[in-house]
């Protein structure tokens, strides 16, 4: 376990993770539920999070530029802090591209993707959750592994989708505008294997 000046760091991390698994939570359950006439409203409840995500990266920013010694490398603190926000910015993302796209009715695909996001969201935060003690932890690898797993299969069910939009879908307005959704889709599955990414380059430094 870190030093307790040092717990700053990885409880940040699991803070940040922590908003992202509710904003895909939600998402989940406003596209579920769907209702157009309240899109307005669930954009500025996802924002909310969002913000409150960028604060807590302010947070760390702040306490990276005072510290003298920190925990891991400096470059891997921002890294990680960066990409974990990223993550909640595309889960964000997706729902913006609903809203300007003025989309009526959610496709089921959508659904099952973003079944696979929390499922890799989840993971994420039981990735950063062991972090703390990555020199000793036995679950680190398993957890990488698994986020791996769920971006496989997010990037299978986006060319699935892909392929059904393009063969079964008449309106070209509609093709377009699920396009991007389904690419901001994958997107944060993409984020989450770059979260992995960086937590197993610490490990191999560090080992």
């Amino acid at each position: 376990m870190s030093k307790k000046q040092d717990l700053f760091y990885f409880e940040n991390f699991i803070e940040c993770t922590e908003l992202s698994c509710r904003a895909a939570h939600f998402l989940k359950e406003t596209l579920t539920d769907f209702r157009s006439d309240e899109m307005e409203k669930n954009l500025d409840l996802l924002h909310a999070i969002e913000h409150e995500a960028d604060e807590k990266k302010h947070q760390m920013t702040d306490k990276l530029a005072k510290a003298f010694i920190t925990p891991i490398e400096r470059e891997d603190i921002v890294s990680l802090s960066y990409n974990i926000d990223e993550l909640t910015d595309k889960i964000e993302e997706v729902f913006i591209r609903i809203y300007i796209n003025n989309i009526r009715e959610i496709r089921e695909d959508a659904l099952k993707m973003l079944d696979l996001i929390i499922k890799c969201s989840e993971e994420v935060r039981c990735l950063l959750q062991e972090f703390a003690d990555f020199r000793h932890s036995k679950k680190l690898k398993e957890s990488i592994i698994q986020i791996n797993f769920y971006e496989e299969q997010t990037d299978k069910a986006y060319i699935d989708s892909m392929r059904r939009l393009h063969t079964e879908e008449n309106d070209v307005r509609d093709v377009i505008a699920w396009r991007e959704i389904y690419t901001y889709l994958e997107k944060c599955a993409d984020e989450c294997e770059h979260i992995a990414d960086v937590v197993e380059s610490v490990v191999m430094k560090n080992s």
